[in-house]
């Protein structure tokens, strides 16, 4: 049942979702513990969601949904009572953040704005991410069905993730690809968005450099042809023609 150490337990975890905020929000420096817990959306769903999922766990009905629905409301962030948070939890500006019912998420992960923890089909069960340790979400980034983010892991904004991701790795793009950058582990909540690798980018740079180079051999042998009838003209030699001659079997166009 919701007891004092329900409640001491919800005010340690919150204390450590306010340290979060001053460890990782620039534009937190200067503002005391107070500051943050009356103005920062982020902490006021994290506290929503502790008691909630407190008054889950006590089997305390309906009220946990309604306290989620007014966060929803008040914050633009939605997290399901029933999900599973660790310590250190920091949402940055949060509008558009889902968490849902079966999710979970270890300690220190950073989640940006429009990041959502979703299920995929109507299957009961498992059927939300679960987000390891020192995971760095970017704005906007989908994470869909029961797949694992692997410690110290880095989603980059906008992805959309359908797969696991191994511990230490980078993914990017729709639908995501594990990346990295300059070989070095993208440990902890880093929020260089601007230069992670792209490898779609690489490949169309790829092709477009191929188009260029057979673009140059065709004109070359343009400019032979060319060439040579310039020659045969000099010398009153008519210029070679290359006999048609009918190809044989099927018509390519099917008549």
């Amino acid at each position: 049942m919701l007891g004092l150490g329900t409640l001491a337990g919800v005010a340690r975890e919150l204390r450590r979702d306010v340290a979060a905020v001053h460890e990782r929000d620039p534009a937190a420096r200067g503002v005391s513990s107070l500051g943050v817990l009356a103005a920062w959306p982020g902490v006021h769903a994290l506290l929503a969601y502790r008691v909630s999922h407190g008054l889950l766990a006590a089997g305390v009905p309906v009220l946990p949904r309604l306290i989620a629905l007014v966060t929803r409301a008040t914050t633009g962030i939605e997290i399901h009572p029933a999900a599973r948070i660790g310590q250190g939890l920091f949402i940055d500006h949060g509008t558009g953040v889902v968490v849902g019912e079966t999710a979970q998420i270890g300690n220190d992960v950073t989640l940006y704005q429009g990041v959502t923890l979703g299920g995929t089909g109507f299957a009961t069960g498992k059927r939300h991410p679960t987000v390891q340790d020192n995971v760095t979400i970017g704005s906007g980034a989908k994470l869909l069905g029961p797949i694992t983010i692997g410690h110290g892991s880095k989603i980059g904004a906008n992805s959309v993730v359908i797969h696991d991701v191994p511990p230490n790795s980078t993914v990017v793009g729709n639908p995501g690809h594990v990346v990295r950058v300059d070989g070095r582990r993208p440990e902890g909540p880093d929020a260089d968005w601007v230069h992670l690798p792209d490898p779609v980018a690489d490949a169309i740079r790829g092709l477009a450099s191929r188009v260029e180079a057979l673009e140059r051999a065709v004109a070359e042998l343009a400019d032979g042809q060319a060439d040579r009838a310039r020659d045969a003209a000099a010398e009153g030699r008519a210029a070679p023609v290359r006999e048609l001659r009918a190809a044989r079997g099927p018509n390519p166009a099917g008549g």
